[in-house]
Order: C-alpha cells, then structure tokens, then sequence
C-alpha cells in the first residue's frame, strides 16, 4: 500500500510517499480502507521535530490521525464494528495518511448518514479539540466568549460550539472570514495591531472567557482584558498559560469515540458546519502542507487515497 513516511526531521520535502506492508489486525483491530483523512497543524510542528520533547518521532515516520473509511477486515476479539462498516475516528500511532490503517475497535464510530466522507475523515482532532476547549471555559448565555484564530480548523468549530451553549462569541479573523462568521451568530472582529480596543467595543468592555487556538500572545491578551485564568484555554502557548495559571484542555481532553459519534451526528443533521477548505490526493501532501503552512485556511484540508 502506498503511506505517507518522513525519515528525518525537517520542512516539506522530507514527506514521502512510499510503498509500505500492508498492516495486519490483531486482537481487537480492524484494518481501514482510508477514504479520507485531515492534516494538522501539530503534525508540522512533529515533523521538524519542534515537539521532540512532547512527541518524539521514531524513523521512518508515518504520521496522521484523523480517518474515515470502510472496515476491510477484522481481527479476532473485535467488538462493535464488523467488515463492510463506514466508520470514522482516529489512530494513536500515526499512520492515518495512507490508503489502509490498523485502528482498535474502541477508536472508531458509525460514519452517520449524509455526512460527507471529508468531513467524516477531518473531524477528530479538530472536533474533540474544539469540544475540549469550550469544555473547558464552560460559556453559558450571559457569558461573552473570544475565540482567537476563530477562522481556523479548531476555531471554526469552537465558535458554533460555544453558540449552542447561548453565549456572546467574538471571533478574531480576517476580514475575509467575517462574513462566514456573521451567518452563525459570530460578532467578528479583525486580528493585529489594535485588536483589544476593538473586542472591549464589541464586548462592551466585558470578556467573561477567552479560547486561544492561535497562540502568539492571546493569553496575555485574555489578562489584559481582565478575564479570569480559569477561563482562558490555550491550545498553543502553554508556556504562558502555565505562568499565569490559564487552562490548556486540548485534542487529549476529549479524545474519545463518544465525543467524535456525538460531533459527528451533530454534522450530520446540519447542526455542526465543518468547512473543507481543499481536498488533495495523497501523492500530493506535500502541496497539502504547503497550503496548511501558509496559515490562512479556512477550516479543513484533507487527504484522500
């Protein structure tokens, strides 16, 4: 089968797309045919090896962890999941960017009727970080909530997330993506130099809770407008959250198959919008990592075999 591999840490041309041993099952696995399959930003940031300490690659790498796909194949003891099932979830031991993978019965969920294949496959890492950080901050309807890189795979998420719950939510984005956030309840307000002024005119002066996607100084910027740590949620600058007491719930926090069947149904009944900014085919990861590196995407990009 054809994998995505790197065998050393650096930028984009390191990826590969190498003919690899098909996977086998073992006791409570199935093997995946892939159908799609989201990039992340944190797979970059493991690839030059700038989470060596957090993450350590071992060579040759693969690398992915979203999935969506239909189970070829099951190995003995499986429960809940049988061959010739669509299903999304995840993969632990990166290796989703391919056109099979292993996955342990528990990581996967029914892929819900209608709901799209590039989306099915993009959802878990995004989704469940998105789900953790609005956990994490708990908005309710009286509460006003900023949500930084609000545009992004992550942010576009946590801003209809924190909607469901009745709250105020502030989304920071270019101008190009105001439009998008307007359509779901979203008071959008431009990122860069100036950017607290702005959010104390459209808050009011009052921020109850602060969601960073971005990192960069958001959590500083979250004190700055006198919101409490206990509800700012880094995803990105742990350092700071870590020096002023500020929460970094993250992918891990909710990294579940309930969580991603229940985001999932969301999807599916149109209740939960996760944009697709582009689709490449595998050959072409290289060109899909170039686009996610330039830092302006509009929700997802995705792999298909």
């Amino acid at each position: 089968m054809k994998a995505v591999r790197f065998h050393e840490y650096g930028g984009i041309d390191v990826l590969r797309v190498e003919e690899v041993e098909r996977p086998v099952p073992g006791p409570g696995q199935v093997l995946v045919e892939i159908r799609a399959a989201g990039i992340q930003p944190g797979e970059v940031m493991i690839r030059e090896g700038a989470r060596h300490d957090r993450w350590p690659a071992t060579f040759p790498s693969g690398q992915g962890s979203d999935l969506a796909g239909v189970v070829v194949e099951a190995g003995p003891q499986v429960r809940g999941v049988a061959v010739g099932d669509e299903v999304l979830g995840f993969t632990h031991n990166r290796a989703s960017h391919a056109e099979y993978v292993v996955v342990d019965d528990v990581q996967l969920t029914p892929r819900p009727e209608g709901l799209s294949w590039d989306v099915a496959g993009s959802l878990y890492v995004a989704g469940t970080t998105a789900y953790a950080t609005v956990f994490a901050v708990d908005p309710g309807p009286a509460d006003t909530v900023v949500v930084s890189g609000a545009a992004g795979g992550v942010g576009s998420l946590a801003v209809q997330l924190a909607r469901r719950r009745g709250a105020t939510v502030i989304g920071l984005a270019s101008e190009p993506n105001h439009a998008w956030l307007k359509d779901r309840g979203v008071v959008p307000v431009e990122y860069g130099e100036g950017v607290a002024e702005r959010i104390r005119q459209a808050s009011g002066g009052n921020v109850d809770a602060f969601i960073d996607t971005f990192g960069d100084g958001y959590v500083d910027l979250a004190v700055e407008l006198g919101v409490r740590p206990e509800r700012i949620n880094t995803i990105r600058d742990w350092q700071t959250a870590a020096k002023v007491g500020a929460r970094t719930y993250g992918e891990g926090t909710a990294a579940c198959a309930v969580v991603l069947g229940e985001l999932a149904r969301l999807a599916a009944r149109g209740e939960l919008e996760v944009p697709i900014a582009r689709v490449y085919p595998l050959e072409r990861v290289r060109d899909a990592f170039r686009e996610l590196e330039r830092g302006h995407t509009h929700g997802k990009i995705v792999l298909r075999p």
